[in-house]
């Protein structure tokens, strides 16, 4: 953790401000459901801000815990080393761990997940034993076409990251 004596004041009355926009807002769990491309990942920011969630896509999550050495993303590293599919029982844990950090105390939204009933039942159990469920499952539709003009002129910058399309967000240079 950063000490606070060595943040801008500007930047502390900013969080300061955020956090009691925030407690006004009334909590919220979302799951986002659509095929690549139908704007799930431009769309979640946009509502992570606006109502103080957080953003859970789950293949972040899982390269994260692997990363970051958890027991449970040691798992997941054997499982994928392996060629299988992570269970759904280790990305639910994943899930569930991450709920209990502050960023997540207003709820959640789930990008890309749950994506089979058996996922959505074992979501379902671990978000009962926390006393909560699911109040919105938005399904974003869009025609074959649009996905298919959205998917094939995405582009990503290898060494930064940054994501760019040819027509909607091309790249400067």
């Amino acid at each position: 953790m950063a000490n606070l004596e060595d943040v801008p004041t500007t930047d502390l009355f900013s969080e300061v401000l955020r956090r009691m926009k925030c407690a006004t807002k009334p909590d919220k769990r979302l799951i986002l459901v659509g095929p690549p491309g139908s704007g799930k990942g431009t769309q979640s920011p946009i509502i992570k801000d606006e109502y103080c969630l957080c953003h859970l896509a789950t293949g972040d999550m899982l390269r994260a815990a692997v990363a970051a050495k958890t027991p449970l993303g040691i798992k997941a590293k054997e499982a994928m080393e392996k060629g299988e599919l992570v269970s759904d029982d280790l990305v639910v844990g994943i899930i569930d761990d991450a709920l209990k950090k502050p960023s997540c105390q207003k709820g959640f939204i789930l990008d890309g997940f749950p994506r089979t009933v058996v996922q959505a039942q074992k979501l379902d159990e671990m978000l009962k034993n926390r006393g909560v469920k699911v109040d919105k499952v938005l399904n974003f539709a869009v025609d074959d076409r649009i996905l298919e003009e959205r998917i094939t002129g995405r582009w990503i910058h290898p060494s930064s990251g940054r994501s760019y399309h040819t027509k909607f967000a091309p790249p400067k240079n």
